[in-house]
């Protein structure tokens, strides 16, 4: 079996860490990368096994092929990779919106070439290989797309590969992972950033602000120092999801801001028990990365 990996980073370099611990040499991983020290980085960490800038080496004769650039790169980087991309090659990616993804690959990719569309719900604020973790994706929720017209025999030889790495996966129409992945990532990002932001623009109060912080501060906006490029390409790619339920967001605390003006301790104090008590249920539900 031989993989390549675009994008040697957080996701792509914690695929190849687990698949190499768990196939040894049964799996030979190959590393897109950009610069001299990013190559040398992912092949001393054990990330892949070959890392270049060269294209041609990197996806010649790769069986699956796993992209994870920022969102906007992807297509761009399908249509540089294809002549070097053997019949029967399976495309995967760990981009955080699909749909556009799929609008614009399906338009480019010859029927011998097939897409499956993935999301690894899970990552850290720190981003690069040396962030990478061979236990990243333990326990997680993994998005698999399965209308994106790809036969049952590849679903069946990339889910052979990718349930080492003991994932939850789950399947999910595109429109559906665009606005479910807005409300539960997309957001709130966005509102961790704003809390920043809030913080950055308190003026005078600013220095007194920094000596207050403490941990509520810093889990709520732990996100926030995700990377801009990254998150930028989602805003850009799943722009009416989130800006609906920006919009929501919005009317939610309009709705609290009206209360706090008008003295209604009630229904502020109704807010604060419904949100406690849908998260309560959450935790109850679902399993939740402590870092």
């Amino acid at each position: 079996m031989k993989l390549a990996i675009i994008g040697v980073g957080l996701i792509g370099g914690s695929l190849g860490l687990c698949l190499k611990e768990k196939l040894g040499d049964k799996i030979f991983i190959t590393g897109l990368c950009r610069t001299e020290n990013s190559m040398r980085r992912a092949t001393e960490l054990g990330a892949v096994d070959f890392a270049s800038s060269d294209l041609e080496k990197v996806v010649g004769g790769a069986d699956i092929i796993f992209l994870s650039p920022p969102v906007l790169q992807i297509v761009p980087m399908v249509k540089k990779i294809l002549p070097f991309v053997k019949s029967g090659a399976i495309l995967t990616d760990a981009g955080s919106t699909k749909k556009f993804i799929w609008q614009e690959l399906k338009k480019i990719l010859p029927p011998d070439i097939f897409y499956i569309a993935g999301h690894p719900m899970t990552g850290r604020e720190k981003s690069g290989v040396e962030a990478a973790d061979k236990n990243l994706f333990r326990g997680k929720a993994y998005v698999i797309v399965e209308d994106t017209g790809a036969p049952l025999a590849a679903h069946e030889k990339l889910m052979s590969v990718l349930k080492l790495i003991e994932a939850n996966f789950l399947t999910i129409d595109i429109d559906k992972h665009d606005r479910c992945a807005s409300i539960i990532s997309h957001v709130p990002h966005l509102a961790a950033a704003a809390l920043v932001t809030l913080l950055n623009d308190a003026g005078d109060d600013l220095d007194s602000c920094l000596k207050l912080i403490g941990g509520g501060f810093k889990d709520t906006t732990r996100i926030a120092s995700s990377n801009a490029d990254m998150w930028a390409d989602i805003c850009m790619t799943n722009g009416e999801a989130i800006s609906t339920h920006l919009r929501d967001l919005q009317e939610i605390l309009g709705k609290v801001i009206a209360a706090i003006d008008s003295h209604d301790r009630q229904a502020v104090r109704d807010y604060f028990s419904k949100s406690k008590e849908r998260r309560d249920k959450i935790l109850e539900a679902v399993t939740f990365d402590p870092n």
